[in-house]
Parts: structure tokens; sequence; C-alpha cells
């Protein structure tokens, strides 16, 4: 297994190397400098949005901007891959060679400090000012993507990564009368459906067992505990995290086979050949959008959700946000694009086909039902956790070093290295 997770690497980094080489964004199909006919400038918006739901939302935002800019024309540079690994690889050559998009995506937190101090960003309090966003934004969101009292991103959405996702068949037939409540319930049930011949849980590439492994830490330690790992002096060597490893040890054995990335792993559930998948709220957009642009399932028949084991009342959060490179080629169309990203429209737009609930708190209620309200209740309520993989919680250099550690994992089944590895991550980029 994990030989194949070392080739999927060795070809994620021979194509961004190829993109750089050949200056192409990944996503679209000409060239960001060209004019696009006429007097049109082209904004050049940098994402890793290309599957099922998350494009669909892309391409709701984006009518809207050409709509309200008829002068300016969208240059999708969207590069494919699930959390954007692909896509910051390839940004961070882009940057370095000072060939920065108009504004590309990034997670709102911990992620973006590398580029803030870098000063790759320019401040937007200018931006929040003009349209008085931090009336309309969650304080504790403002906290995370602010430094020193300036924000340089704007949100689009807030996603829930402690989603359980099952396929209540497949459960039914194992004996299962309801998703589990805890951890030992949910390595209870793998060996209830692996008897039944069925598929336990189904994985897809390496950034979504570091997925999964944050949610196992979320359900064994608690709330606190969890946030505590993230603190100055916090201790990844505790008995506790051992336990939690243990865990997430036990439960990677009822995986089945690796995944190109989420989707194909999604699937598996949706078509009936898979139990659980541990996933972010994204998915809902992929089951239930229509075959176009989704799988065009029918939810509480085909797939069901709950928090994922030992997390009930704990949102385990991330935010996409749009952020303002310094040295933009298209400052004036970047504003434009973080205008429409920002709006009440664009968010209501977005949103529903994402698979996500508004950044914005005055947005239209009405249109978010099933997964989508249950999602809206609970960010209102809930305790908040910052996720690991989806860059709340650390920066990048921590998250590499924590996928470094789970990806020899994976081949070794060692939870001391794999805690050792943890540990030391945190000593070398904590702050």
């Amino acid at each position: 297994m994990r030989r194949r997770w070392l080739a999927a690497v060795a070809i994620t980094m021979a194509s961004v190397l190829g993109l750089a080489g050949c200056g192409g964004s990944g996503g679209g199909t000409a060239s960001p400098q060209a004019t696009g006919g006429g007097d049109k400038k082209q904004v050049e918006v940098f994402s890793w949005w290309t599957g099922p739901g998350e494009a669909d939302g892309l391409k709701a935002m984006r009518e809207i901007f050409e709509k309200q800019n008829p002068n300016y024309t969208f240059f999708d540079a969207a590069v494919a891959g699930g959390s954007g690994d692909k896509a910051k690889a390839l940004l961070q050559s882009k940057l370095q060679a000072d060939t920065p998009p108009d504004t590309f995506q990034g997670h709102a937190g911990a992620e973006l400090q590398g580029y803030i101090k870098a000063g790759d960003l320019e401040d937007l309090n200018a931006l929040y000012d003009e349209l008085k966003l931090k009336d309309v934004f969650p304080s504790q969101l403002i906290d995370q993507i602010s430094v020193d009292g300036k924000i340089y991103s704007v949100p689009v959405n807030i996603h829930r990564s402690n989603v359980l996702w099952f396929n209540p068949k497949v459960l039914k037939d194992a004996g299962i009368a309801a998703a589990p409540k805890s951890v030992d319930e949910f390595i209870a049930d793998l060996g209830k459906v692996k008897a039944k011949g069925k598929i336990p849980l189904s994985i897809g590439s390496e950034w979504t067992v570091v997925h999964l492994m944050e949610s196992v830490l979320l359900g064994s330690l608690g709330t606190d505990a969890y946030n505590a790992l993230f603190k100055p002096g916090a201790n990844w060597g505790s008995p506790e995290v051992k336990k939690a490893l243990d865990s997430f040890k036990t439960i990677m054995t009822y995986a089945g086979d690796p995944q190109d990335d989420w989707q194909p792993a999604a699937k598996q559930v949706a078509d009936g050949e898979a139990a659980f998948n541990v996933m972010g709220d994204w998915a809902y957009g992929y089951f239930h959008n229509p075959p176009d642009g989704g799988l065009g399932k029918k939810s509480k028949e085909d797939f069901d959700w709950a928090p994922s084991p030992g997390t009930e009342g704990t949102y385990l959060w991330l935010s996409d946000s749009f952020t303002l490179p310094k040295g933009a080629k298209n400052r004036d169309g970047a504003l434009a694009w973080l205008k429409v990203a920002a709006s009440k429209e664009g968010q209501d737009a977005f949103n529903p086909k994402k698979g996500s609930i508004p950044a914005r708190k005055d947005a239209d209620q009405s249109l978010y039902t099933d997964y989508l309200a249950d999602a809206l209740k609970d960010w209102s309520s809930n305790k908040l956790a910052g996720s690991i993989q989806h860059g709340v919680s650390v920066n990048q250099p921590w998250l590499a070093s924590i996928t470094e550690a789970v990806g020899l994992f994976i081949g070794s089944k060692d939870v001391a290295a794999l805690q050792k590895g943890l540990v030391d991550a945190a000593a070398a980029n904590a702050q």
C-alpha cells in the first residue's frame, strides 16, 4: 500500500514540475496572460476546485463575477487534487518565481501564516472596511484570518471535517442499527461489516488518512485536549495520544484499498461497496448533486451522515478563502473577484453546490436544506476545534511533517514511531 502512495507522490511532483516548466496553470486551457479578446483583462483565479460539486460551485460564482464585471474574463487556474496538495506545490513555485496568480485559494488559519510571513500577501483591511465584512463574518473567523490586526483573506465558506458518511443499507445488513457514537463502537461496527464481506472503511489518497487521523484524535481525546495539542508546551507524547493512535491503527486495519482521491472513496459508500467513510462535508455536494455534477444519490437512503465517532457536539472546522498576492498582474480584477467571493449573492450561489455553509451570517438559510441545515445548526451551537489537514491548527511545514509520519506509518504500522514523528513535528513547528 505504501508503495502505491509513494508512486502517487512521485507522479504528483512530476506533474507539478511539468506544469511549472511549461508555464501552465493546471486547470485553464489558455495562457493567463492572454487578453481574451478586445480590451478584456483576464483574472487568474487559482484553486483546487476541479471535482464534482466544488467545480459547480466555482462555476456559479464565476457566472456572477463575469456578469458584474464585463470588462474582465475569468481564467480558471484550478489544479486537480483533493485538499490542494498539488495546487499548493505549484503555487509555491509561482510565488518563488514572482509570477503569482491574481488571487489564490487558501485555508483560513495557520496555513496562510507562511505566505504572510514571506510577504506574499497584501492585507485586505481596506476591503473589509469598504464592504463592512466584520459585521457579517463570525468574530472567531475574523480572529483566525487576522495577524497583528490585519486581515489577509476573504472566507467563502465553512466546512466540517468530522463527518462520518455511511450507507444505511450496508449497515442494516450488518446488523448495525445506527451510526457509532464512540471510537470503540466504530471499531466494533467495522468488524461487523467485514464479517458480511463488504469494505468496512473506504479511504482515498494519503491526505485522506491524515484527515481520518484528526477525527480519531478528536474522538478519543475530547475537544479541550485536542485543541491543547496546538498550544505551546503541548504533550504529543502522552499516554492519551498513544491510546488514540492505537485506535487509529486498529481502524486502519479495516480500510479498503486506497482510492486515487476522496471522490472514488466516497463513491464506494454511495454504491454500497463500503459501509463508512470519514470525509469533510464537501462530500455532501458530491453525493447529492445531479449526475452531471455529482452522483445524484438520495440522502437517508443511499447515504447518511453523523459526526465522526466520539465527536458529537464539536465542529471540526475549516474555511476556504481567497487572497490578494503582492505583485498580482491584475490587482483590480482580483479585488473584483474578492468582492464576489465575499458577497451574499456569491456565497449563496457557491455553497449549496459545494456542500458547505456560508461564512456570512446573513445568508439565505432557506437554501441550506438536508445535511446543510444540520451543519448550520451545529455551527452555531457546537464547540469548535480546528482541522489539522485543512490548515486551521497547523502551518504547512508542520502539516508536511505530520503527513510524512503518517505516510511512514501506513507502511510500518508502528504506533510508537508514528507518535515520535508527531512529537518531533510539534517540537519543530509549534509556535
